[in-house]
Parts: C-alpha cells; sequence; structure tokens
C-alpha cells in the first residue's frame, strides 16, 4: 500500500506531499490544475519515460518518491531488493533538466528496469500512460487464473513442478550426449593413464626412502672401501691394529702406574680409547656386512623413481596431485563407461516428465476454458453499466509452448461500441476504456494481488447513472484494499475515504500547482464546485452533504 507520496519540481508542482489511506482514495480539481502531473509522476515510479520539458523551470532536477507498507506477498517479490525482513520500501525516480534519469530504491541507485519490475508489485496503473499492466499477456493470464477458483492453484503448482522436471532431465540428456561424442577416444586416455599411475604405484611417504635407498646403492663400492679401510686399521685380521697397539700401550703403563701415580689417569684413558676403538671397529665392520644389493636393485629404484617423476611433471608437481588425478581420471571413467545406461535413463525420465506437463497443461486448460466463458460474460454484464452498452469482451485463449504455466496464452479481446470489429484490449481500447474494462475485470476476477490500484480517465465521457455505477464498482474495488482514482465526477468523490484537491495559482509570471488533503467540510465545498453550484449555495451544499452520507438515490444524483 501507497503511505506516502512525495513530488517535487515536475512540472507545475513546486513541492507536495500525499498520505492515502486504505480505501478509495480520490484526486480532484479544475480542468488544467495539474491532475495528470499527478499521473505521470506514478507513471514514473513505474519505469515510464519522463515527458519532455517535466522538470520545472528553473530547478535543477524533478523527483518523485513513493512510500509503500508491504504485506507478506509483496514481501516475497522483493525478498531480492530488501535487506531483511522489512515493513516497507522506498522507490524513487530523479529526472534531470537534460532528461537524466535516475532511479533509486530504500536510496539505493538501481536500474530503471529493477524499479519496474518492484513497481509493478506494488502498483497498478490503468489509464493513458505506456504502462498498463493489463496489456500485458501474462498478466491476463493471471487474472484469469485467479477466477478459476482455489484448485486452479494446485494444478499451477503441479504444472511448475513437472516443467522443473522436464528442464532438469533435458539439461541431464544434453550434458550426456555431449559425452557420446568422444566418449571411446576419451575413455581409452583415461584408461591408459590410470594404469600407467597405477604401475608406477607412487606413494608420497616412499619417494624420500627411495631417494635415500638409490643415494647409498649408487655409492656402495666407496662404502665397502672405506669400511675395509677402517676395519684394517683398528682391528684387521691379521697382523696388529690399533685397537691391539693401544691395550698394549696401557698394560706398558699398567706395570708403571704402582711407581708413578702420575701414570694412572693416562693408563685408565688408553684402556677406555681401546674399548673406543674396538667398539667402532665392530660397527664398522657390521655395516660393511649389510651393503650387499639384488642384481639390478639400483637400476629398478632408478626407474621406478623416473616413472614417478614422469607422472609428476605430467600431472602437476607432486605425488599427491598425480594421486588426486587418478582420483579423478577414475570417477570420469565410470562415468563414461555408465553413460550410455545414463542416457536410456534421463530419456526415460524426460518422456516422464513432458508427459507429466502435458496432462498438468491440459487440467490447466480445461479449467481456463469453462472460466473463460464465464468471465467473459460476467465482464459484459458490468461493461453495460459503465457507459459501454452493447460492448463485447472475450476471453480468448490460444497455445504457446509449454511452461510452467502450462501451454497457454489469454488475450482480452474488447469491442468498445456496436459494429467496430473487435481486437486485443491493448489495441483497441481507449484510456478511458481501458480503466472501466479493468474496474469490470477486477471486480468479478481479482488479479490476486494486494497492489494499489490506479485508475486515471476512468469517467472519461460519463456522467448521471453511470457515474454512479462507477463509484459504487471503485468502493466495492477499495473493499480490503488501496483504489486511487483521479477524477471530474462528484459521484465518485463522494464517496472516497480521503479525498486531495488540486489546485493551481498564479502569482505574476509564476504558476504553481498545489495538493492539499481536504477535511470534511472542504470535502463538501469541492463536491459543490463539481457539481457546477455556486460556491456557499445551501441546496448544492446539502445535496453535497447528502450525497457524502449516502442518501441521495441514484436518479438525484444523476439529475
Amino acid at each position: 500500500m501507497l503511505t506516502e507520496l512525495r513530488v517535487k519540481n515536475l512540472l507545475l508542482i513546486e513541492e507536495a506531499e500525499l498520505h492515502p489511506v486504505e480505501g478509495l482514495n480520490v484526486l480532484t480539481g479544475e480542468t488544467g490544475a495539474g491532475k495528470t502531473v499527478l499521473a505521470h509522476a506514478l507513471d514514473l515510479l513505474l519505469g515510464g519515460r519522463p515527458r519532455s520539458g517535466i522538470v520545472r523551470p528553473g530547478a535543477d532536477e524533478a523527483l518523485v518518491e513513493g512510500v509503500f507498507e508491504l504485506d507478506e506477498q509483496a514481501r516475497a517479490g522483493l525478498a531480492g531488493i530488501l535487506d531483511g525482513d522489512e515493513g516497507e520500501v522506498v522507490l524513487a525516480r530523479r529526472v534531470q533538466s537534460g532528461g537524466r534519469t535516475r532511479a533509486l530504491i530504500n536510496g539505493r541507485t538501481a536500474t530503471v528496469s529493477a524499479l519496474r519490475e518492484a513497481s509493478e508489485l506494488l502498483l497498478s496503473f490503468y489509464g493513458q500512460h505506456e504502462h498498463r499492466k493489463l496489456t500485458v499477456a501474462s498478466s491476463q493470464l493471471e487474472i484469469l487464473d485467479h477466477f478459476c477458483g482455489d484448485g486452479q492453484r494446485a494444478r499451477l503448482e503441479a504444472c511448475a513442478e513437472s516443467h522443473g522436471r522436464v528442464l532438469a532431465a533435458e539439461e541431464t540428456l544434453s550434458t550426456l550426449r555431449e559425452l557420446e561424442g568422444g566418449r571411446e577416444r576419451e575413455l581409452d586416455i583415461l584408461t591408459f593413464e590410470i594404469a600407467e599411475i597405477e604401475e608406477a604405484a607412487p606413494e608420497p611417504g616412499l619417494e624420500e626412502e627411495l631417494l635415500a635407498t638409490r643415494s647409498r646403492l649408487s655409492s656402495l663400492e666407496m662404502l665397502r672401501v672405506a669400511c675395509a679401510a677402517v676395519v684394517e686399521a683398528l682391528e684387521p685380521d691379521d697382523g696388529e691394529g690399533a685397537v691391539a697397539r693401544l691395550a698394549a700401550a696401557e698394560s706398558a703403563l699398567a706395570e708403571a702406574r704402582g711407581a708413578a701415580s702420575e701414570l694412572e689417569g693416562a693408563a685408565t684413558r688408553l684402556g677406555a680409547l681401546a674399548l673406543e676403538a674396538a667398539d667402532v671397529a665392530r660397527d664398522v665392520r657390521g655395516f660393511a656386512e649389510t651393503l650387499e644389493a639384488q642384481p639390478g636393485e639400483l637400476e629398478a629404484v632408478e626407474a621406478r623413481l623416473a616413472s614417478w617423476e614422469r607422472l609428476k611433471r605430467k600431472h602437476g608437481g607432486t605425488i599427491e596431485v598425480v594421486l588426486e588425478y587418478a582420483e579423478q581420471s577414475r570417477k570420469r571413467r565410470d562415468l563414461l563407461a555408465g553413460s550410455a545406461e545414463a542416457t536410456v535413463e534421463a530419456e526415460r525420465e524426460l518422456s516422464q516428465a513432458r508427459s507429466d506437463r502435458e496432462k498438468a497443461a491440459a487440467s490447466l486448460r480445461s479449467a481456463r476454458r469453462k472460466a473463460a466463458a464465464a468471465l467473459s460474460a460476467l465482464v459484459e454484464a458490468r461493461l453495460e453499466a459503465l457507459a459501454m452498452p452493447g460492448a463485447s469482451f472475450e476471453v480468448v485463449l490460444g497455445e504457446r509452448e509449454p511452461g510452467p504455466r502450462g501451454a497457454d496464452s489469454a488475450e482480452f479481446v474488447v469491442s468498445p461500441n456496436p459494429g467496430v470489429p473487435a481486437g486485443p484490449l491493448r489495441e483497441i481500447a481507449s484510456g478511458g476504456e481501458l480503466s472501466r474494462v479493468m474496474l469490470a475485470l477486477l471486480g468479478v476476477a481479482s488479479d490476486g494481488s494486494g497492489a494499489t490500484l490506479i485508475f486515471d480517465e476512468v469517467d472519461a465521457g460519463i456522467g448521471g447513472q453511470t457515474a454512479n455505477a462507477v463509484g459504487e464498482q471503485l468502493v466495492e474495488l477499495s473493499k480490503g484494499r488501496q483504489v486511487i482514482c483521479i477524477t471530474h465526477l462528484p459521484q465518485v468523490a463522494s464517496l472516497a475515504s480521503r479525498h486531495f484537491s488540486i489546485e493551481k495559482a498564479s502569482s505574476g509570471d509564476d504558476t504553481v500547482t498545489a495538493v492539499r488533503q481536504l477535511g470534511e467540510a472542504e470535502v463538501v465545498d469541492e463536491i459543490v464546485r463539481m457539481l457546477g453550484a455556486e460556491p456557499g449555495d445551501p441546496a448544492a451544499a446539502e445535496h453535497a452533504r447528502r450525497m457524502r452520507n449516502g442518501t441521495v438515490s441514484p436518479e438525484a444524483s444523476a439529475a
């Protein structure tokens, strides 16, 4: 619901602020006072193009800003725009004097298309301006579906669900068929690469161990010579080595240490050296005994490390990456290997989903055909009371590509006057006729939304009892929702929950249009003016009060 509308520097309006309420709101004023300026302001919020010279002379830019209170449906529709569970949204349009425009949503710059998308959830404008929801084919189908009753929602959900399955199956099948093109060649490559990796059997923790083994095996002869030299020097098989000589030296001192205590320490140290040398000789001899290699062992280690190095260069630098590549390749191989069976299954699922969608679409079409005939008859009956006698109205169903809403298109076809060939509403109806057709439609078939309805020219070319009928239908339509009507009819204005007057005043070379919310006494005065009576006419004032109180008969009001 629109709770506040601010307009600044738009044509004759220097600054205006309106606070509409739920129910019927009317805007009235003398011809030329500027009612159409407010209509254009609302059209700008709907993403319409600004007229040339729309900015008030002397101003840099014009501003139109609307504050909307959101119901649950509107919040859901604007979920991608709102930061959180906000209760309102502010839409704005700035128009510079040079013609450039800027759209804003909650103070943030937005594209005009984003503003239009948001505002169309909140406003439905019916009149002479270009953004008229009724002329959009999808909106006509929505109105028809809502007229079909509660069961249509379940039918729509079933169709949307089956259509979703069709799209998913088509995508899966497309992917599988792409695989089939180079399937055999890719399978051969994957099989070869997986076998190559499995044969090399790379292991992250084993690589360092193999590198150490290779280093030892390639230095085997040098190690043997070194060990032999150490053993020969320390403890040879023939003759005396360092161990025996140290032991002999320790014995020599042992005999003399009783005579000279100073040699006690030297004897002890020589004994320790002899023991240490014997241990070293034993360890080196033991190590030398391990210096054995199987024939071809070094070559085998070299070959294995070389194969790992090739795999690392080919697939990514480390053993871990090579193993990951092998795992992904196995998955891809299994997918390709099973693609033929998967293709058959996907084709079966697609066929079933299309069959389900066809049945759901047929169910929707059956309900729509029944509803179309009933809706056409009801709208024609209402148009008779809205100064369109002899007008014909028909909901024509056509076929289109199946989608989430079925396989139907809906076109509202109208002949405003007898003898005039019927045609699509968007091509045939004038602004006033469009407003009245919409009024008749929404009177019998809600569009299912809580958007504010704006009618401009709904009373064009009518008066008398027809004006009363228009007013009554506007009041009926405004129950539980917000309706804004720009009107020149006192019969409509007298029924308003809130009344705004648009007045033009001139001062010297300057002309300004002001918008005021009227109190009850002022509403009576405005109805007197609209009745064509002189200001202060007591009889006209009494008549206006009786119209406000609903005590005037349609015949008297039409007089």
